[in-house]
């Protein structure tokens, strides 16, 4: 019965186990690149290393060797003396690589804005798991408004799978990456727009004044010849559906549109429910991940009759073209500047492919070291302690 117990409460467990929305996988290319790159960093700071003058008995030998002399004499270096001189590098080879390997993961971002409207959770949500040929970590990759700063969206997307070892890194994004963060700007208010007066394009407002001629014409004159508004509010937050053929964002928004007499309330003419699809294209330039959307389907109906809604077919090309000339370039505008991934500070993602699976894709690239890591480790070290990380003194005997 404590057996069975005990192996309910594992099911229940994992049933409730959030899974990642962002993995990475650095392959053993990479860390070879990084391998190299940390010997480099070593050889420039053992060109800084000034070694006094070394004295002492060795036995029934005695020494005092400048530092002027010694290639000409290491020949004649006896073990003992190697000892020696290993306690004057060693301290600064690991002093050096503490170093290295601190200031890298101080440059990786973990819960950090994104904008003045949201931020995103780069958490681990365990240890890393190496292998003969990987470093496999999980993220959980989650959006979240910056009013809101406890708010969590729930993971009910699948868990991405990283596979493949050909490039040096693999970044994998579930469709939870993706709706947490369109949810987020839900919750922020950022998905609504409204045109109003010459923000309407003038060939739309013409033909919306024509469409809506027997509502006008029975208004004031004080109304008729007011400002036209045009207002887009997303209803719910969009959705992302990602398949092998594509990746897809669900949108459905409210469009009103009314006239705005001037210090009087506004008239509403209509209220029509749209729905759109986006196909959005992902792209990892340096370290962001970059979006590219594209209004693919698109379609008006009536909140009120089927009458209306045939009513309203003369105004679907010309409000898809309104979104295609004065929408999408804004929404691109925001996507392609992108979100960073959690890589350290000075290394970039170059000649990367991207592959769509059915609710997650990934993205595979080789590493750029943009910044050399003496330079990423001076820039990101404070100040007030760069006096402090000297190398510690030698013991060497006097």
């Amino acid at each position: 019965m404590a057996l069975f117990g005990a192996l309910f409460l594992a099911l229940l467990a994992g049933a409730h186990a959030e899974f990642p929305g962002c993995k990475i996988r650095v392959t053993s290319k990479a860390l070879e690149l990084v391998k190299q790159e940390g010997l480099r960093f070593l050889e420039q700071e053992l060109e800084t290393i000034t070694i006094p003058d070394l004295r002492g008995k060795e036995g029934h030998f005695y020494y005092n060797i400048s530092e002027k002399v010694y290639d000409f004499l290491s020949t004649f270096i006896t073990s003992g003396m190697r000892f020696l001189l290993n306690q004057q590098i060693c301290p600064v080879l690991y002093h050096a690589g503490t170093v290295l390997l601190n200031s890298l993961l101080d440059t990786v971002p973990v819960r950090s804005s994104v904008d003045e409207l949201v931020g995103i959770d780069y958490s681990l949500m365990k240890d890393p798991v190496a292998s003969t040929s990987n470093l496999d970590m999980d993220f959980r990759g989650a959006f979240f408004p910056l009013t809101e700063r406890n708010w969590s969206l729930p993971n009910r997307a699948v868990e991405p799978q990283l596979q493949e070892e050909e490039r040096m890194v693999y970044v994998a994004f579930s469709e939870f990456f993706f709706d947490s963060a369109m949810e987020s700007y839900f919750r922020a208010g950022a998905l609504q727009l409204s045109l109003v007066g010459d923000k309407v394009p003038h060939d739309l407002d013409m033909l919306l004044r024509a469409t809506y001629f027997g509502s006008i014409v029975l208004l004031s004159p004080a109304v008729i010849d007011s400002p036209l508004k045009l207002e887009l509010r997303v209803l719910a937050p969009p959705r992302c559906t990602i398949k092998p053929s594509g990746t897809t964002i669900s949108v459905t928004a409210s469009v009103t549109i009314a006239l705005v007499p001037p210090d009087q309330p506004e008239v509403q003419l209509s209220s029509m429910t749209m729905d759109a699809r986006l196909s959005a294209k992902m792209a990892l330039r340096g370290k962001a991940l970059r979006t590219q959307l594209d209004l693919r389907r698109f379609r008006i109906y009536s909140n009120h009759s089927a009458l209306e809604s045939l009513a309203l077919i003369p105004l679907q090309a010309p409000l898809k073209t309104m979104l295609q000339i004065g929408v999408m370039p804004m929404l691109n505008e925001r996507t392609w500047r992108g979100v960073q991934i959690p890589l350290p500070e000075g290394i970039n993602f170059v000649r990367e492919v991207v592959m769509n699976h059915a609710g997650f894709l990934t993205i595979g690239a080789d590493l750029h070291f943009a910044k050399g890591l003496r330079e990423v480790i001076e820039k990101n070290r404070p100040a007030d302690v760069r006096a402090s990380t000297a190398p510690p003194p030698s013991t060497a005997a006097v």
